[in-house]
């Protein structure tokens, strides 16, 4: 009984085990990118992270060795040095990435791709990336065609308003001068009514010698 044993047994010896995650190991430093069944790529992060660890720390022959002796591959050991540490950089801890991708066709495994974070081509989408929404940017569009028309409104009547003044004094004037004639032509109505009374006052003594 395996009572608080941690790690999975993956069906293998403690021997096939080990080979089994250092191949996987040596795979996923060659080609960044490997996929295989979800329990296998949980324990290559528990195993090939503390290597990349050792790499990060120092480059000396004895991490080397170190490295050679987890992974067995010279080549694997020349590329983790001279690629993945450089790209890993100051990042601390977390160089590995699982994504579920389904399940297997033959058996119905449940199946996983595991990579290194740094040599991801597809990046995530952040705030800088991130596409703005259409009906936001309509309603920002609309709010500022709308501010411009009220600008406009607003400093168009301020330069009509001095032309209807002016207008509204002319119509005025102009109807005061119509007005005026009339008032005058009354008064002298008013005038010659007396003459045409004197007038007939004056013809009537005459009449009246004769």
């Amino acid at each position: 009984m395996r009572h608080q044993v941690r790690g999975r047994k993956l069906g293998r010896t403690a021997s096939h085990r080990k080979a089994t995650l250092r191949a996987l190991s040596t795979a996923l430093i060659k080609h960044q990118r490997i996929v295989t069944t979800v329990a296998k790529a949980k324990e290559l992060r528990r195993y090939v992270e503390p290597i990349i660890t050792k790499a990060v720390q120092e480059d000396s022959p004895h991490h080397r060795r170190q490295a050679f002796a987890m992974l067995s591959d010279k080549q694997a050991v020349t590329i983790l040095y001279d690629d993945v540490v450089p790209a890993v950089g100051d990042r601390p801890g977390g160089y590995t990435r699982v994504i579920k991708i389904g399940t297997r066709a033959g058996d119905g495994a449940p199946t996983a791709m595991i990579e290194l974070v740094d040599f991801n081509d597809v990046k995530p989408e952040g705030k800088d990336t991130k596409k703005k929404k259409t009906r936001r940017a309509g309603r920002k569009k609309a709010t500022d065609t709308a501010g411009e028309k009220t600008a406009e409104s607003d400093s168009k009547p301020a330069k009509a308003k001095p032309a209807k003044a002016k207008s509204v004094k002319a119509d005025d004037t102009e109807a005061k001068n119509a007005k005026a004639p009339k008032a005058e032509t009354s008064e002298a109505a008013e005038v010659d009514e007396p003459k045409s009374e004197t007038s007939s006052e004056d013809d009537k003594p005459k009449q009246d010698k004769e």
